[in-house]
């Protein structure tokens, strides 16, 4: 059954929901700016016993609130920002359950399976999320890189999950064009990602309510997770709150 998954947005050392396509190095269009901290959120997320999470620093500046984070929920969170085989046990050191990866696994536009292997067999393919999230375009959805700057030439198919899959404890997938729009999910996203693996999967981007948990769901036959950000009251949304969430997940471990 699809279940919440949280998440904790870093962007110059603050708490932030951004909407993803804005970003770049002259800085991004804001959706919310919290005046707590990332432990707070981290806190609150081991609290209610969530687990599959994640932490990603958008950029520079938050080295003190990544670790504060995983230092409130050591093995709760995993985290992505920045990641190479020089600091990767670092963070896992410092708490976190997996590191995410995304633009170090990439040579411009190209993916280097090399590196692939090469980190999986560092830190154990039990402790590996790829991070697959892209933009649409002609070819169907192309993983980007560079805070979702640069396309790279790595399309989102059979052929390129089932390579990766063997390297890899999980996925994780945002859907660069709707992130933090509120506007919906991309159902074919989702259900061309459920379609492509069994390994755990979160997609993020778009979800605007409730109901989009229980359209996964639908979508995926219960193999993808969502991740809610913008829209959740926790960080300032107006459409979904924290406890219909967790109430969301009780009500699936308790059908699954």
């Amino acid at each position: 059954m699809t279940l919440f998954r949280p998440c904790i947005d870093l962007h110059n050392g603050q708490v932030k929901q951004i909407i993803g396509g804005s970003l770049s190095d002259k800085g991004a269009t804001t959706n919310f700016v919290s005046d707590k901290d990332a432990a707070f959120y981290a806190k609150l997320y081991k609290d209610a016993e969530l687990k599959g999470g994640h932490i990603i620093s958008l950029g520079p500046g938050n080295t003190e609130q990544i670790k504060q984070a995983l230092a409130a929920y050591p093995d709760g969170l995993q985290f992505g920002g920045g990641v190479t085989p020089d600091n990767a046990q670092q963070f896992l050191d410092w708490g976190a359950s997996h590191i995410i990866v995304t633009s170090y696994i990439f040579d411009d536009d190209q993916l280097s399976l090399d590196k692939v292997k090469a980190l999986s067999a560092l830190v154990g393919k039990d402790k590996l999320v790829l991070d697959l999230s892209c933009r649409k375009t002609d070819q169907g959805w192309q993983v980007a890189t560079n805070r979702w700057q640069t396309v790279t030439s790595t399309v989102i198919n059979q052929e390129t999950m089932d390579t990766l899959s063997q390297y890899c404890d999980e996925f994780l997938v945002h859907a660069a064009d709707v992130e933090g729009l509120q506007q919906g999910i991309d159902e074919a996203l989702v259900q061309t990602l459920a379609r492509l693996t069994d390994l755990p999967m979160t997609y993020a981007g778009g979800a605007k309510s409730l109901d989009d948990l229980a359209r996964v769901n639908e979508l995926s036959k219960g193999k993808v997770d969502l991740t809610i950000g913008s829209a959740l009251d926790i960080f300032g949304g107006q459409h979904v709150s924290f406890s219909d969430c967790l109430r969301f997940n009780e009500g699936s471990s308790s059908r699954a």
